[in-house]
């Protein structure tokens, strides 16, 4: 299962991913893409990193992950940063979220870990059905294009993105980029932005 790979990894304090910064494509996308503060949901927000950013930025943030440590650290860094933050220990695909709807969902590296489109399907839908009319997604997904020799987030193909999502979402845009990192080769990334179908 993906949530005990991801707790075991947090005991163990194996978490790359974990960069102590929000993550720049958010701050870049939320920023020129002009979106405007809401409620928004950070699914698998880790230690809180960007809900925190997003909260400084007036967003009505909730902040929800399966691992207990990354959430107590999340509340931890809300409190130390002077912001009001929500942090929920919950299984996105499992169970009911309460607070939406909401006008924006991001989620940094939750969306890719599933491995097949029907999973994929599925994760969408769900982020759909928490959003409200032409709510907006954000997601930052490992990208297939990179060659890599050693360890890496899940890659995807732009393929991979679109047929998981186009049911439910409209792309605004699909953008090659790579993570936010402290590594001094950050994994490249697609940075994916849609917005809700009206029929979703």
């Amino acid at each position: 299962m993906i949530e005990e790979r991801y707790k075991k990894r947090y005991k163990a304090g194996d978490t790359p991913w974990d960069i102590g910064k929000p993550d720049f494509n958010l701050i870049q996308t939320a920023t020129t893409m002009d979106i405007k503060p809401c409620k928004a949901l950070d699914i698998g927000c880790g230690t809180g990193n960007n809900s925190i950013w997003l909260s400084q930025k007036n967003f009505d943030v909730i902040g929800i992950d399966t691992s207990e440590i990354a959430i107590q650290k999340a509340i931890e860094e809300a409190s130390k940063a002077n912001v009001k933050c929500t942090f929920i220990v919950i299984d996105f695909l499992i169970n009911k979220i309460e607070g939406g709807p909401f006008g924006f969902a991001f989620d940094r590296g939750c969306f890719h870990s599933l491995n097949s489109d029907e999973e994929r399907k599925s994760f969408a839908e769900n982020v759909a059905a928490y959003l409200e009319k032409d709510g907006l997604w954000l997601s930052i997904v490992g990208n297939a294009d990179e060659q890599r020799d050693g360890p890496g987030p899940p890659q995807r193909t732009a393929k991979d993105i679109i047929n998981s999502v186009e049911p439910y979402f409209e792309i605004l845009s699909l953008v090659s980029s790579h993570f936010g990192s402290n590594r001094p080769n950050p994994p490249r990334a697609w940075v994916c932005l849609m917005r809700r179908r009206r029929f979703a």
